[in-house]
């Protein structure tokens, strides 16, 4: 997604959408700052990055797709009655963190995995087979600062509306 583009739409989504957040109040618009990722990378793993340096952006598909014979760990389906329908089968989740994210919280790769699992919607046992299944992209975050005097003045003179 071109960076314009991609800064304009997560921002309106963190800021007016994310359920887990209150939404931005007016008042709060001059003390803003906004952060963006660059480099990305596919990883080779779901534990190739480093907390701290890098964020990351997971996909991964409906668990009821996942072959489970790579390992030992038991199904999460073995026992289960759900019958997975084609659409459950083109399932995606997608979840993002930045690099500071991890070590704001404290969390290991692992836990900072899991919580993305979870932020991505799924709220089913998160097995070593989910965590395997998850592809990784891991970037680089950068700060851009600019002051809301400055912005204001930049978006008139650019034909935007305040």
């Amino acid at each position: 997604m071109p960076l314009r583009e991609g800064l304009a739409e997560y921002a309106l989504t963190s800021a007016f959408r994310d359920s887990r957040f209150r939404k931005i109040e007016e008042s709060e618009l001059s003390g803003l700052e906004c952060g963006y990722g660059s480099n990305f990378e596919d990883a080779s793993s779901y534990l190739d990055w480093t907390v701290g340096a890098h964020g990351i952006y997971i996909t991964f598909p409906h668990p009821s797709s996942i072959a489970s014979e790579s390992s030992s760990a038991p199904s999460p389906l073995s026992s289960s009655t759900f019958i997975p329908t084609r659409r459950t089968f083109r399932q995606t989740y997608n979840a993002t963190y930045l690099p500071e994210i991890a070590p704001e919280q404290g969390w290991d790769k692992i836990e900072t995995i899991d919580s993305a699992i979870r932020k991505a919607g799924w709220d089913g046992p998160i097995t070593e087979d989910i965590r395997r299944s998850v592809k990784v992209r891991r970037y680089q975050s950068k700060k851009c600062t600019v002051g809301w005097s400055e912005y204001v003045q930049w978006r008139t003179e650019h034909g935007g509306k305040m």
